[in-house]
């Protein structure tokens, strides 16, 4: 089940987290985050990039304090990880996710 949260910012913008199924197909979850000027903006920008459903329904999993200084401090604003490897794995920018794997 997707879940996610918002976290409002003092300048009046937003850091959307979303977790939802890897695009991959794999079976495991992502967990996207998404700094936008409002609510509505950050889930166009996940929509425009191809996962067509997403919705936010509340606020049950909201940014931490981690997640929201990394996507600040991205210069794209759109960040994802997996679900299972949060404590080691760093956050990645969109673009690695719709990259296709390198071949061995």
């Amino acid at each position: 089940m997707p879940g996610g949260g918002f976290s409002k910012l003092p300048g009046g913008s937003v850091v959307v987290a979303l977790s939802l199924p890897n695009p991959a197909g794999d079976g495991t979850s992502v967990r996207f985050l998404v700094h936008a000027a409002n609510r509505a903006r950050a889930l166009t920008r996940l929509r425009n990039l191809g996962l067509r459903a997403v919705y936010l329904r509340g606020n049950a999993e909201p940014p931490t304090p981690d997640e929201i200084t990394a996507v600040l401090h991205h210069p794209d604003g759109l960040l994802w990880r997996t679900e299972e490897s949060r404590a080691q794995e760093l956050w990645h920018p969109i673009r690695a996710l719709r990259r296709p794997a390198p071949q061995p």
